[in-house]
């Protein structure tokens, strides 16, 4: 395992730079054990150009999940749309993101656990994303009565699947039975 993140590109802004260096340091060791100090050498920025975009952790907390947000949703369309823009894609899909090296769950879920009694914020930029990926995996099924219920229902597997991708040694029990779940609902339609 790396111990430390590879270099931001000194021709981005500051704000980009830290924003970035919070995005890797808060996804990989948390966002609690993540100090602010750590992110501003990540950065390679001064404390006063710190406070000066992000005025407090809160603030770079809410901004770190926001681009999450944009960043995840982005990768989550385009590897739908690579692999066929079906619900069968979500496997696949799944399968790249949970064989990635720097797979660590859910940011949102990740948040929640860790700063959703203590930031109500993030509960509610949580609840955004995956209605989200509702919306989209919504768009992956045949117009019905059932569509958003279905789709709520393959989320909740979805972060099942992902929940369980974490939790074992290999993706591979979390894949199967989500592709279980999807065949299932397809065959009782």
């Amino acid at each position: 395992m790396r111990t430390t993140l590879p270099p931001t590109p000194p021709s981005l802004s500051a704000r980009e730079r830290i924003l970035l260096s919070a995005h890797a340091l808060f996804y990989r060791d948390g966002i609690r054990a993540t100090g602010i100090d750590r992110v501003i050498v990540e950065a390679g920025v001064t404390k006063v150009t710190f406070y000066r975009h992000f005025p407090s952790k809160n603030d770079l907390i809410l901004a770190f999940l926001a681009y999450r947000h944009q960043r995840w949703m982005a990768w989550f369309v385009d590897a739908l749309q690579r692999h066929g823009q079906v619900v069968a894609a979500l496997v696949p899909a799944l399968a790249e993101w949970f064989g990635d090296d720097n797979f660590r769950g859910c940011a949102f879920i990740n948040s929640v656990g860790e700063l959703g009694g203590t930031l109500p914020e993030v509960v509610a930029i949580a609840r955004r994303h995956k209605q989200d990926m509702v919306n989209v995996i919504a768009g992956l099924l045949a117009p019905s009565a059932r569509r958003k219920k279905d789709a709520q229902a393959i989320a909740l597997a979805v972060d099942g699947a992902i929940i369980r991708a974490q939790i074992d040694q290999s993706p591979d029990a979390a894949l199967q039975a989500l592709a279980w779940v999807l065949k299932s609902l397809q065959a009782g339609q």
